[in-house]
């Protein structure tokens, strides 16, 4: 029993020790933490959004109008 008991102790302190080496530990717990852009400022996160969603919505029409004028 104390033998399964120290095991498992010695596998819990190895699971937690590789995940706080593999950056999975770090400290944020916050709402975008993991993101690769800031949401911070309201007005740069807006024009982020329309020029991702805008240029694909506008790269179809662009690409008909380039083979319409060939």
């Amino acid at each position: 029993m104390i033998a399964r008991q120290l095991i498992a102790k010695q596998i819990r302190n190895f699971t937690t020790s590789a995940i706080r080496r593999s950056g999975h530990g770090d400290p944020g717990g916050y709402p975008g933490a993991n993101l690769p852009f800031s949401i911070h400022n309201r007005f740069k996160l807006t024009a982020y959004f329309i020029i991702f969603f805008g240029s694909g919505l506008a790269l179809p029409f662009i690409i008909v109008r380039h083979q319409m004028l060939k």
